[in-house]
């Protein structure tokens, strides 16, 4: 298992230039089965989940070629249709798969997802989207069987803003007979870039980053090349590093847009942001204001950031309060970050954190992204006990 050694006490500093969304790279790579031929992306991050979609692509009959700073995905080849289930455990994520299966190939068969432990993510919603569509699916022994002869467009209203149901929904329906919409639809940045790399391929999508989506139906998609947006939350935890070490950075190849919540929030504590259309600077003072925060579907306080924030608040001036909306045990963290001498109390949806004045060094063990982000956040401002 791959670990850091974190020394605290250094203040953050520094340009860094942002990677791109992994949470919007993971769509558009399992899009690319749509046009059965060749898609070439850039600005893809180079991260354990993108290696596992190349992987189960390479597993349907894909090719992935990686040459510099470029991925060539071909997908004329693909003559398998389910999802291996060993890869489907490890990455959420690749649910996202069987929307574009079904889109473009008609049937899909996979199993219920892993790699999630921050709270119930059923996929129902993205069942009864399939359904809608005029999808047969048979559940039976934990595998998922999808198939149909074709797929017509239909009214689909989405019970809740889910981004993952958005998603399979958009996939399954670029090629449907006649036009599909989507109420209550998610509107985070990535369903837009998912937009934007479609209608490139060829797609007539219309409508995302609003309430209602509406797809109508082609019959082909052509080869296309596109680059990644980038990571909004990866841009929002190097802005709380700085603020949590009261360093002064730059980040370069953001997109100011897409974080104006967390812009906010920051702001509140005594941040000072100098924003630019491509580049941001933040300047932290010397003791950070507590803050409240309520994470929210987008465009709210993104619930990702949730423990970067909680983590950084820890040694804010007060009392802050955070309510998790979105995901019930997003807070498994905090039992961690207490053993660092930070202040937490936690319900059911609620996060009371006071100042720590002083954070004590330990080992701690981190299987997600966010949460080892956060330790690395209250580590970065503690000072080492050797006697640990």
């Amino acid at each position: 298992m791959a670990q850091y050694i974190i020394k605290g006490g250094k203040r953050a500093e520094g340009e860094v230039t942002i990677s791109g969304s992994k949470n919007a790279a993971l769509p558009i790579i399992a899009a690319s089965i749509l046009n059965a031929g060749k898609t070439t992306l850039y600005n893809v991050p180079n991260i354990h989940d993108t290696q596992m979609m190349f992987e189960i692509l390479k597993k349907l009959g894909g090719k992935v070629t990686k040459k510099n700073n470029k991925i060539i995905i071909e997908t004329n080849q693909i003559n398998k249709y389910e999802i291996p289930e060993d890869l489907m455990r490890q990455m959420r994520s690749s649910v996202i798969l069987a929307g574009a299966l079904l889109g473009k190939r008609r049937t899909a068969t996979f199993s219920y997802p892993g790699g999630c432990d921050i709270g119930t993510r059923p996929i129902d919603l993205h069942l009864k989207a399939f359904e809608k569509l005029g999808i047969n699916i048979e559940q039976n022994y934990g595998k998922i069987a999808c198939s149909c002869d074709k797929i017509i467009g239909k009214k689909i209203d989405l019970d809740f803003p889910s981004v993952g149901a958005t998603e399979n929904a958009i996939l399954a329906s670029c090629m449907a007979e006649g036009k599909t919409i989507i109420t209550n639809a998610a509107r985070e940045p990535e369903i837009v870039d998912l937009q934007n790399f479609l209608n490139k391929m060829g797609a007539k999508i219309k409508g995302a980053g609003a309430n209602t989506i509406e797809i109508e139906g082609v019959k082909t998609l052509k080869d296309v090349s596109y680059n990644i947006m980038p990571d909004r939350i990866e841009t929002g935890t190097f802005l709380c590093i700085a603020a949590a070490t009261n360093g002064n950075m730059i980040l370069k190849d953001v997109d100011t847009e897409h974080i104006t919540p967390i812009i906010h929030k920051l702001e509140e504590t005594g941040c000072k942001l100098n924003i630019e259309k491509r580049k941001i600077e933040i300047q932290t003072p010397k003791k950070l204001k507590a803050i409240d925060i309520k994470t929210m579907p987008y465009p709210g306080f993104p619930t990702d950031m949730q423990s970067i924030f909680v983590s950084m608040l820890t040694i804010a001036k007060g009392t802050s309060v955070v309510v998790e909306n979105i995901f019930e045990n997003r807070y498994k963290f905090t039992r961690r970050t207490s053993k660092n001498g930070s202040k937490n109390k936690y319900r059911r949806k609620n996060s009371n954190n006071k100042r720590c004045t002083k954070a004590i060094w330990h080992k701690c063990k981190s299987n997600r992204p966010k949460r080892g982000s956060s330790f690395s956040i209250s580590r970065n401002y503690g000072k080492r006990n050797n006697n640990n």
